[in-house]
């Protein structure tokens, strides 16, 4: 059973339940305690459950006070939530492009999270990520060759940054990138509003082929920071709730796009 799934039926339990505890979960799916409490402590933060020292009870009130939230960043557990099925939909169509043998860099976010829960059910790839919850995934399949770049975490993102992960990238070729995108146009490429972007354009120079794996709520969204400019994008895989005008403006580009 892989993570996304694991994650479902520990929610699903905890509803039919009322409580579990986490050494009951962890004999129930064969993983260690460690693993257990991740996973709780993420559904948490999801609001899926509420944790408690030693294991997790539903929760019966997930109620939004319906304010929005006053900064333009989310951290990652609300990205995660975001157009689920869709970014679902976008993580399984990029792992089908990933064959055996292949080296894949995956850069931060949620959509790239996503793919990781797809592609630890793979084998014979090599992993390059600074995607702390993307490794934690991936680390539980022996098969896969796992790299973990050091760097300085950036806590909003779980995700390292600066010289010492630009560092490790040096000389490294891979067959794929893949990076999500806070902001994406025709115009002008992948932007955020965050800081911590630069390390991006460094795994795209590595890359033979750089895909950008977003929803359609992504696009005419334009931050502040340059990301990746279109020339070096190759392919776009976004859902089918992307605008009339944002499909023709990618497919007036040379960008190979995908819906799905």
């Amino acid at each position: 059973m892989n993570t996304y799934d694991r994650r479902n039926k520990i929610v699903e339990l905890v509803n039919q339940k009322g409580t579990v505890q986490v050494a009951e979960l962890s004999n129930a799916f064969g993983v260690s305690e460690v693993t257990v409490r991740a996973d709780l402590t993420l559904l948490g933060q999801k609001g899926e459950l509420t944790r408690f020292h030693g294991g997790a009870a539903k929760r019966e009130d997930k109620a939004s006070d319906g304010q929005d939230k006053p900064q333009d960043e989310l951290i990652l557990e609300e990205r995660y939530l975001q157009a689920s099925d869709p970014k679902k939909r976008i993580a399984q169509a990029a792992a089908g492009m990933v064959k055996p043998g292949d080296t894949v860099i995956l850069d931060s976010g949620s959509t790239t999270m996503l793919l990781a829960e797809e592609l630890v059910k793979s084998g014979d790839i090599t992993v390059i990520t600074n995607n702390l919850p993307a490794a934690f995934v991936l680390s539980e399949n022996p098969d896969i060759t796992l790299v973990v770049c050091g760097g300085t975490l950036r806590h909003k993102t779980r995700s390292l940054h600066g010289n010492i992960t630009e560092y490790a990238l040096q000389g490294i070729v891979a067959n794929l990138m893949f990076v999500g995108a806070d902001g994406l146009d025709a115009a002008t490429g992948i932007t955020t509003f965050n800081e911590g972007y630069s390390i991006s354009g460094i795994m795209a120079d590595a890359a033979q082929r750089v895909v950008v794996v977003t929803d359609s709520t992504k696009f005419g969204r334009r931050g502040y920071n340059l990301v990746l400019p279109m020339e070096k994008i190759d392919t776009i895989i976004t859902d089918t709730d992307i605008s009339d005008e944002a499909q023709k403006a990618l497919r007036d580009t040379a960008i190979d796009l995908i819906l799905v």
